[in-house]
């Protein structure tokens, strides 16, 4: 009868435990297949950011070229800058002295081999 209750006392306490252990294992493996999917997830994410930083680089890349033609040129444009202000003003006295001798442009000393050329050139200078 000691040996009776112990028994049925060890019995109860094994179902005990081996409910507990089917709990756990229940427990155990929902949490195997969350981790799994969250692994799924994760992985797909992965995938998607290298494929984003590969085009970002690309484009990176290409900013990185146009930065560098935009100073090579800038370079040059300074480079030549009091050249090309020079030309400009030169060019701009050449006109405005052109313009004065048309202006009073004597059409007497005008000399061309044909009469109707005379007739153009004349028409062009009186449009100037």
């Amino acid at each position: 009868t000691v040996a009776e209750t112990e028994e049925k006392e060890a019995q109860k306490d094994y179902e005990a435990m081996m409910a507990e252990c089917a709990e756990k294992r229940t427990l155990d493996s929902k949490s195997l297949t969350d981790k799994e999917a969250s692994k799924a997830e994760l992985q797909s994410s992965l995938e998607t950011s290298e494929g984003e930083q590969k085009s970002t680089a690309k484009e990176l890349m290409a900013t990185q070229q146009y930065m560098a033609s935009l100073h090579a040129e800038c370079d040059w444009l300074l480079q030549y800058f009091d050249v090309r202000t020079q030309a400009r003003t030169d060019e701009m006295d050449s006109l405005t002295k052109a313009k004065a001798i048309l202006a009073g442009a004597d059409f007497s000393l005008l000399q061309l081999r044909t009469g109707s050329s005379v007739a153009r050139a004349r028409k062009f200078l009186q449009r100037a």
